[in-house]
């Protein structure tokens, strides 16, 4: 692949977006730490959202229409630990679907930096 591939195209795209956030909801909502924050969610929309924020945050086509995260996730009442739960499954669904680690690296590197605007507790 050419030096100007983006993350988004040496993963596979949209099709592996989808099958990497499907993974990751799995092992959240499997999770009895994380789960209670899904109660009531639509998931159908948060899987969209969250595939939409991946796709651009691996240089693919930057369509995230959701609300900012600090607004999103203010009053969840969300701790770092729990954060740390999540970017694990997220980790473990890249990982899973063989991404390199590399570019895993990158997308925690973002991650890293949501953190201030998710963990309240």
């Amino acid at each position: 692949m050419g030096e100007h591939t983006s993350d988004y195209e040496r993963i596979g795209g949209g099709d592996a977006v989808r099958q990497v956030v499907g993974r990751f909801y799995e092992l959240v909502l499997a999770d009895p730490e994380l789960a209670d924050y899904f109660v009531g969610s639509d998931l159908v929309r948060l899987k969209r959202h969250q595939a939409l924020l991946i796709s651009q945050v691996l240089g693919g086509p930057a369509e995230y229409d959701g609300r900012a995260l600090g607004a999103a996730h203010r009053g969840m009442g969300i701790s770092s630990d729990d954060f740390g739960r999540v970017v694990v499954h997220l980790v473990s669904a890249l990982r899973e679907a063989r991404v390199a680690e590399d570019i895993i690296g990158r997308v925690g590197d973002v991650l890293g930096g949501t953190k201030a605007e998710i963990v309240e507790a």
